[in-house]
């Protein structure tokens, strides 16, 4: 072990001074008793650590790390991650010439450390003028798969997806908005490992496989966004899925009313799903209990609490490598009648109404106006001097994404087309120029707009939360290879 060790610390030898960097790398592992192996692109400090029995921490206890230097290696990262807590594993993402490709993987031992490590680490200053971003990394062990003929049953999909792969778990399948006999078109296969998903989805994507004689679509499902146990607790609002479209706001306060009247405070229904805000958190969780598979205008509902926007992190995901979580708050992928989307069928949040619908819990970011006296000393600034939550505009989010990872900013190309009714509908083709591959530098969303503002907006939507996922396949592509 030892001399794997110090064949792993020779590697970025070739970096930075040779001899002082191996010399720094095993005083660390000395120190601290961790092994270090190098393999499939990544090195690997600890997994596990000494004297670890048992098995490795449960989901949840790892974070990712992004925007690293290049030039900085375990010996420096490790002490500062070491803050949070006890470290399981420590996996840093190498190049071939002995740098490191900018970020990493830290496992914890518990979930608590994980979260301590966001809270304090997350756009942490490692260096004069560089600063690291920090969130969770979740394994994604569930398949978007598409195109699925709309009269299958549940069943019949699970044991075709059981057929044709391997590891699958359970199917998630949910019925039609209008025609509760039928699916959406769509289904989530959830796997026993992130390992299985990706081999059931490299077996897949293709593009010329079939099930049922249709051709499918398969991609990563958005993973659902985690949210920490202690803002759970204060949680009062119930996220209500599977109601029918003609079901009114009134028949399911009502219905909600029967078991305890006046305990819900309002409803907020949009399509086939609602938010049912109680006055009391017992109340909430209680009606969760009773009301879960209960009909409605004869539709079975389901019933879970409502994850609650994080509004300073809605849009800072963006700049620090996060992908874009997937719940009851986030981005969908709508697509024809049924709303089809890569994310778990949950309604859409942001800033702006898209494809004519309100966003369920706005996350408007608040104006504040102040008095300007005569007199008031005012000092020039440069707005990439300023952190992300001083900006509300989608656009002006993707002009600071690119400028923080020193890429040209993006350029805008509009087109029109006329709709039937006369009217001009707009669409911006956004193209960056700093991805070399040009099959993936541009970008343009699937709506048209009848204003300049919106359809910028839309476009700049669009490339943004497409830029994350651009980031996580990247990242998936190296950990499982």
């Amino acid at each position: 072990m030892h001399e794997e060790n110090k064949a792993a610390a020779n590697v970025c030898g070739k970096i930075r001074s040779g001899t002082q960097n191996e010399a720094a790398l095993l005083a660390l592992m000395e120190k601290t008793g961790y092994s270090m192996v190098q393999e499939n692109g990544q090195r690997k400090f600890g997994g596990p650590p000494p004297g670890w029995e048992g098995p490795p921490p449960p989901r949840g206890c790892e974070v990712f790390v992004g925007k690293i230097p290049r030039d900085m290696y375990e010996d420096e990262l490790v002490p500062v991650f070491e803050r949070a807590g006890k470290i399981y594993e420590f996996r840093l993402m190498m190049e071939f010439s002995g740098e490191n490709r900018g970020y990493a993987f830290v496992m914890y031992t518990t979930k608590e450390e994980a979260q301590l490590a966001i809270k304090i680490l997350n756009n942490y200053e490692i260096r004069p003028g560089k600063f690291i971003g920090v969130c969770v990394s979740l394994d994604n062990c569930r398949l978007f798969i598409g195109a699925i003929p709309k009269e299958k049953k549940k069943e019949e999909i699970l044991n075709e997806m059981k057929k044709v792969t391997e590891g699958v778990v359970d199917v998630i399948v949910y019925p039609n908005a209008t025609d509760k006999t039928k699916n959406r078109g769509f289904a989530f296969v959830e796997y026993e490992s992130h390992r299985a998903a990706a081999m059931a989805r490299r077996r897949l994507i293709p593009g010329t496989f079939q099930l049922w004689g249709h051709t499918i679509q398969v991609d990563w499902a958005d993973p659902e966004k985690e949210v920490d146990e202690e803002t759970m607790q204060k949680v009062k609002v119930l996220y209500v899925r599977n109601l029918m479209i003609s079901t009114t706001e009134e028949t399911i306060k009502a219905e909600f009313n029967k078991f305890k009247p006046g305990i819900v405070e309002r409803v907020k229904k949009l399509r086939d799903y609602a938010f049912v805000h109680f006055f009391h958190r017992d109340d909430a969780v209680t009606a969760m209990s009773v009301m879960n598979g209960k009909c409605i205008d004869g539709a079975s509902i389901e019933v879970t609490l409502a994850k609650p926007v994080n509004k300073e992190s809605t849009w800072k995901q963006h700049f620090n490598g996060q992908i874009s979580p997937s719940s009851e708050n986030v981005l969908g992928f709508p697509n024809k009648e049924d709303g089809h989307q890569k994310s778990l069928g949950k309604p859409v949040s942001l800033p702006v109404h898209l494809n004519g619908q309100h966003s369920p819990v706005p996350t408007e970011v608040e104006r504040c106006t102040y008095p300007f006296f005569p007199g008031i000393k005012l000092t020039p600034i440069s707005m990439y001097s300023l952190k992300s939550s001083h900006f509300s505009s989608a656009a002006m989010h993707l002009d600071y994404f690119c400028n923080k990872n020193n890429w040209a900013p993006p350029e805008y190309y509009l087109y029109s087309t006329t709709s039937q009714d006369g009217k001009i509908l707009l669409v911006y083709k956004v193209l960056i120029p700093s991805i070399a591959d040009a099959s993936q530098s541009v970008f343009m969303p699937d709506k048209l707009c009848t204003t300049v503002e919106g359809a910028k907006e839309l476009a700049a939507q669009f490339t943004l939360l497409h830029l994350d996922k651009l980031v996580y396949r990247r990242i998936v592509s190296c950990v499982v290879s």
